[in-house]
């Protein structure tokens, strides 16, 4: 014979069952608790308490239910708004996580008979968006904090702002096109992107180009001193951060004013604080000042006049003798400095461009 007390067999047996989930038919809503078996839900119902209990409902029953119905809605309310937040999830998984309180209300105690039904009320009372589908109904919590309201918001005006500020930008430039268009000298426009754009151009920090020492004295040098020292300057890899030139033909490559002039070609006129340049376009005559991350350098046919724009070779022209494809790069023959004649290979397509015609000088 085992001993009797909380250690015996039996009391540990009483406390396992007691300690789970028990069914629910077995179980009194009104005095919130849960029998075994049903026997005990029996002996339950014909106690004194229960009784008691019954005869408070039924003074006023509906209160009652309205009070373990509203209590069950935010229960439940809260569960999906801590526990998925606003992502769409089967009723079925939240229901299940929801009864694992053992002092949850139960849903026969309240106006809905079934968990579909109650899915559908919170759809119709707009707690919730619902959908049914083959594996079953889904909701999702829609979250009306004023806080997340009032994000959500500034959200929404910052990107009708930033949608305002392209809409003005594009009327801008159609009105002075149609004024250019009307008989007039084409003007210079300075071309609002919006902030967006004009932070995304402005995004690299530039520097100054390395200011040079002051010039030793000059002194006669042979053919064979000039080569090494330029190939001496050509390994200390001296480049600058612009390259843009007056005289050479671009490319246009933003996209923000429009198809009329995106991928079109044009000439630079003048070069305003090293990085801005006003161009004039080939195929309408429209001038436009643009930034040089806009533009794009042109690489015209082998045999055509181009013109060095960055490395040791600046400011040189040349001939294009050939392509590679394969290295994005160039073979040139200069012709003019003191390397004139001198053929020079691997030159980057974004280190030279073709030559409009005579080279300007006007730069501010």
């Amino acid at each position: 014979m085992g001993k009797e007390g909380f250690l015996s067999p039996k009391a540990i047996g009483n406390r396992i069952k007691a300690k789970g989930l028990q069914k629910l038919r077995w179980y009194c809503q009104m005095c919130q608790k849960q029998c075994r078996d049903e026997n005990g839900f029996k002996c339950h119902c014909m106690s004194e308490s229960h009784q008691r209990q019954l005869l408070l409902a039924s003074e006023d029953p509906n209160k009652i239910m309205d009070n373990f119905s509203q209590e069950f809605k935010n229960d439940f309310i809260e569960l999906i708004k801590r526990r998925f937040g606003t992502k769409r999830v089967q009723n079925n998984i939240v229901y299940n996580e929801y009864i694992n309180d053992r002092e949850h209300v139960h849903m026969n105690s309240t106006q809905w008979e079934t968990l579909t039904e109650f899915t559908k009320w919170l759809g119709k009372e707009g707690f919730c968006k619902v959908d049914e589908t083959p594996k079953g109904w889904y909701i999702q919590y829609i979250d009306r904090d004023p806080e997340t309201i009032r994000r959500q918001e500034e959200l929404e005006r910052k990107k009708k702002q930033d949608l305002d500020d392209q809409e003005r930008s594009a009327k801008f430039i159609e009105e002075q096109v149609r004024r250019g268009q009307g008989g007039r000298e084409p003007e210079v426009r300075d071309v609002a992107l919006g902030p967006s754009a004009l932070k995304a151009a402005g995004s690299g920090k530039r520097k100054d180009a390395p200011s040079t020492s002051e010039a030793k004295e000059k002194k006669k040098k042979s053919a064979l001193d000039e080569i090494m020292e330029m190939e001496e300057q050509k390994k200390r890899s001296v480049r600058a951060d612009h390259w843009l030139h007056p005289g050479i033909v671009i490319k246009v490559v933003t996209k923000r004013l429009g198809e009329k002039y995106h991928k079109k070609k044009g000439v630079i006129k003048e070069v305003q604080d090293k990085y801005t340049a006003v161009v004039k376009m080939i195929d309408t005559g429209d001038k436009l000042k643009l930034d040089q991350s806009h533009l794009e350098t042109v690489i015209p046919a082998p045999g055509k006049r181009v013109l060095v724009l960055n490395g040791v070779y600046r400011d040189t022209e040349a001939l294009l003798d050939s392509i590679d494809e394969r290295k994005f790069s160039a073979t040139l023959t200069l012709d003019s400095g003191r390397m004139k004649g001198r053929r020079v290979d691997g030159i980057a397509y974004e280190d030279f461009s073709k030559i409009a015609g005579s080279i300007m000088t006007s730069v501010t």
